[in-house]
């Protein structure tokens, strides 16, 4: 168990991801408990995974058989022979999940927590507790996670097994990301844009800042009272936050040793600046603002202008389109009627034709019979 400073930080500054298929399974382990009479009592499991050193994947776990006694917390049951058999199976499906820790639905640390962890230290030397907000009632991640120490007192007195808390997200692959959207398919509006996206995010991670922010400013009141121990590792990751913020006040002019309307005259000078200052702050602060509400503002007024665009260009075209099907149906029924009305005259020309010809036969053979009669004729003669 790390008991220096800097075995501490090491273990703060690992990077926990957990994927969600381990939430998926631990909200089902929740309900089925929920539905028997073990109702709102917590429920605890064991994590798979791969743990290097710096990384801790988490990426599967399975259901423990756990019973606690709500009136004394060192009262508690946990199946390690279930644990054990469990584990055998899991590594002929996987020997690359090992075991890496555990995790109940807490929603907080339980008195009982350090017991059930030095239980899992059996299996694996440091054994990571992951706490899994089955029922969260803020927006953000939804779990915490936490390695035992050694906590090093400055009075010298003995040391105590404690909790240190480290950074955990939820990470998905991509074979699980698709499971994930089809989950996610049924409770996102599609209807939503972009835009609105992104301000939700912002407020929610605004509000998760404030809650940080809440809990910094609890631990810190509780450390002047005297109700917690200082803890040097805490107070050199918030000094680290302090030292990234800007300085986004200015100092005053140095004092003068004059004294009189010359002291005032300084004064009056170095009230001036620092206000100056700050109304400089104000000013650059609304310059920014007004320029990206102002491209917000001409973002939306281009896609209005370009969805009318659209309409108009939209009703011209159907407006052509209904004017081509009225001239091609006007010359349809035209033709139709031409037709019509040049069948009987056609009909009248034909026989006049036909009786023509038949004339001019006529003619040929009369013709033909008086030709040959005049040739008998001459030939009697």
């Amino acid at each position: 168990m790390p008991s220096t400073t800097a075995e501490t930080l090491s273990l703060v500054t690992r990077n926990v991801s957990v994927a969600p298929l381990v939430l998926l399974s631990a909200v089902d382990h929740f309900n089925r408990s929920s539905a028997t009479k073990t109702r709102n009592k917590r429920v605890v499991g064991v994590l798979l995974g791969q743990n290097d050193g710096k990384n801790v994947r988490v990426s599967n776990s399975f259901a423990v058989p756990f019973e606690e006694d709500d009136k004394d917390p060192s009262v508690w049951y946990l199946d390690h022979n279930y644990i054990e058999a469990m584990n055998d199976m899991f590594k002929k499906i996987n020997a690359r999940e090992k075991l890496i820790g555990w995790y109940h639905s807490g929603p907080k640390l339980r008195a009982s927590d350090l017991e059930i962890n030095e239980l899992f230290k059996r299996y694996t030397p440091n054994p990571l507790l992951v706490i899994i907000d089955v029922q969260p009632k803020e927006s953000g991640v939804p779990t915490d996670a936490y390695f035992a120490v050694e906590e090093i007192k400055d009075d010298g007195t003995t040391t105590a097994k404690t909790f240190v808390h480290t950074p955990s997200i939820i990470e998905a692959e991509e074979a699980e990301e698709i499971g994930v959207e089809h989950l996610l398919r049924d409770i996102r509006d599609v209807a939503v844009g972009t835009l609105s996206t992104r301000v939700t995010s912002q407020l929610q991670s605004l509000q998760g800042l404030h809650h940080r922010l809440g809990d910094i400013q609890t631990y810190l009141k509780k450390v002047l009272d005297g109700q917690l121990p200082v803890n040097h590792a805490i107070l050199g990751n918030l000094q680290d936050v302090f030292n990234l913020l800007p300085n986004l006040s200015t100092t005053a002019a140095a004092p003068s040793s004059r004294t009189g309307a010359g002291a005032a005259a300084s004064t009056s000078t170095s009230t001036t600046t620092l206000g100056g200052g700050e109304g400089d702050l104000a000013y650059a602060m609304s310059v920014k603002t007004n320029d990206q509400l102002m491209a917000i503002y001409l973002s939306s007024l281009i896609r209005a202008i370009t969805a009318f665009h659209d309409l108009i260009e939209n009703k011209i075209q159907n407006r052509q389109q209904q004017e081509e099907k009225d001239a091609a149906k006007k010359d349809a029924a035209a033709a139709a009627a031409n037709g019509e009305s040049s069948g009987p005259n056609g009909a009248a020309a034909s026989g006049s034709s036909k009786d023509g010809k038949d004339g001019e036969k006529k003619d040929d053979k009369a013709n033909g019979v008086n030709g040959d009669a005049k040739e008998g004729d001459k030939e009697k003669k």
